[in-house]
């Protein structure tokens, strides 16, 4: 925008009102930190609901409930399952939750049959302890890193919620958001320990289809097959799934939008009368920078650099304490048994640091433009 030995002109003017400049861009940091953090909650909402169309995972619910106390189906319905065309792996679940509602402390159980356990496990990173633990103990589990973070356990201790204790056999990682926040545990043990269900009731399956664009097509021939049992079904791909669980979670997310929105607007709005004031300070002064050889569109293009510098400080500091915030608490939202996580994206800071300095080019045309076209005499002319 402008040669890098005018930068020292633009700092000096920004110092020269220190308690002006220090409160604008704090101003900055407070929207830009509102900004970020709001673009986080959005990319995970975004992360565990929308399809790509690369889903090969259906889960198969019973039908017309929701929460997983009341989801109950015998776990005789997996070979049925398996045999449908296409399917290429059943694996029967049990969901225990200390918490159905929304919450940002919940914690979920997952009974999984051991000898199903690979396909569940193949995409886990063991941060510590290990799956041969796992497999020894009847009461071990699989926890979450984000899980493990927030409530302070780590392998060789136990954890304890909705009825259910179990002994941390290993912290997993996991790329899947619906992997971060949950506890898996040996299914047999989850049946008999959780108050709710009992030896041959699960919650739900999770179905492996060998082809994604076989998706809806198997999903209901899953439905077609138990339409007439006692238990019927409803089977959806998982973020689907997700989706319809965090539904009015989904919605709230959506709404945020309009603060991130509304953030902008006041750093616009902040920077702008804070650069028209400084302007208006140096209308002698601007004067004779013109005399002195300075152009019209180089003194344009200075206060134009006030503003981004400007916002760019307010900024960074907004960005660096939204980033540390979620990167150390962590946050998850759960409702029903499904987990929406907000992180620390670097894609979502990048995009508030371009989003600061672009706001600051705005912010400063206005009075840019006033400042070129100002003619020499009338500004000494001002008072």
């Amino acid at each position: 925008m402008i040669h890098p030995r005018y930068m020292p002109l633009v700092l000096k003017q920004l110092v020269r009102q220190r308690a002006r400049t220090v409160l604008t861009a704090l101003g900055v940091a407070v929207a830009m930190f509102l900004f970020v953090t709001v673009e986080a909650l959005q990319r995970g909402v975004a992360a565990a609901t929308e399809l790509t169309g690369r889903e090969v995972t259906l889960v198969v619910y019973r039908q017309n409930r929701f929460c997983p106390f009341s989801s109950r189906m015998p776990d005789s319905y997996a070979p049925r399952i398996a045999r449908i065309p296409g399917v290429a792996a059943v694996v029967p679940m049990k969901i225990v939750v200390n918490n159905c509602s929304a919450s940002f402390d919940t914690v979920t159980f997952r009974g999984v049959p051991r000898e199903k356990a690979e396909s569940i496990t193949d995409g886990f990173t063991v941060v510590s302890g290990s799956l041969a633990d796992w497999q020894r103990r009847s009461d071990a589990a699989l926890v979450g890193e984000t899980l493990a973070l927030r409530r302070g356990v780590q392998t060789g201790q136990t954890l304890a919620a909705a009825g259910v204790t179990v002994y941390v056999a290993a912290i997993i990682r996991s790329e899947d958001p619906q992997d971060q926040n949950v506890a898996y545990v040996d299914l047999p043990f989850l049946q008999r320990a959780a108050t709710r269900g009992g030896d041959g009731i699960v919650t739900q399956f999770n179905v492996l289809v060998d082809d994604p664009a076989r998706l809806e097509r198997v999903a209901d021939a899953i439905d077609a097959e138990f339409a007439r049992d006692a238990e019927p079904t409803t089977t959806r791909p998982e973020k689907a799934f997700v989706a319809r669980a965090a539904h009015d979670l989904v919605q709230i997310v959506g709404f945020t939008e309009y603060l991130g929105l509304a953030a902008l607007a006041a750093v616009l709005a902040l920077v702008g009368n804070a650069i028209v004031l400084s302007v208006q300070d140096r209308v002698r002064e601007h004067a004779v920078l013109q005399t002195l050889g300075f152009r019209s569109g180089l003194i344009a293009r200075l206060i134009i650099s006030e503003g981004v510098a400007l916002c760019c400080a307010g900024g960074v500091l907004g960005v660096a304490a939204a980033v540390a915030l979620l990167h150390f608490s962590r946050f998850s939202l759960s409702v029903e048994g499904v987990n929406l996580n907000v992180r620390a994206d670097p894609a979502a800071a990048v995009l508030g640091l371009a989003v600061a300095a672009g706001v600051g080019v705005l912010a400063g045309l206005v009075p840019a433009f006033q400042a070129s076209r100002r003619e020499i005499a009338a500004s000494f002319r001002a008072v």
